[in-house]
């Protein structure tokens, strides 16, 4: 099984991959429908508990448990509780 935090590790140290192309979608409690999405741009650390996203509001730590999807190049390459995120990915191995 290929975790959240593996997968983001990967698309950014790889430079196969372009870490600007990539999208994660979110638990955000207080948002419209409780989810947001930042793309790799606005993710300023990958830590081991979780992610921090930059915006004008500053730096919020966002945990890997509340990753809901991971997109690459607006395709699905990793999403919670499917067999995506139990299985090596289809495009980014």
């Amino acid at each position: 099984m290929r975790t959240s935090h593996a997968l983001l590790l990967r698309l950014y140290h790889d430079p196969q991959y372009d870490f600007g192309k990539v999208s994660v979608d979110y638990i955000n409690r207080g948002a419209p429908g409780d989810r947001s999405t930042d793309s790799g741009e606005q993710i300023h650390r990958l830590e081991a508990g979780g992610m921090e996203i930059e915006s004008a509001a500053g730096k919020t730590h966002i945990p890997y448990h509340r990753i809901l999807l991971i997109l690459y190049e607006g395709l699905p390459v990793w999403e919670k509780g499917t067999k995506k995120d139990k299985e090596s990915q289809s495009s980014v191995d």
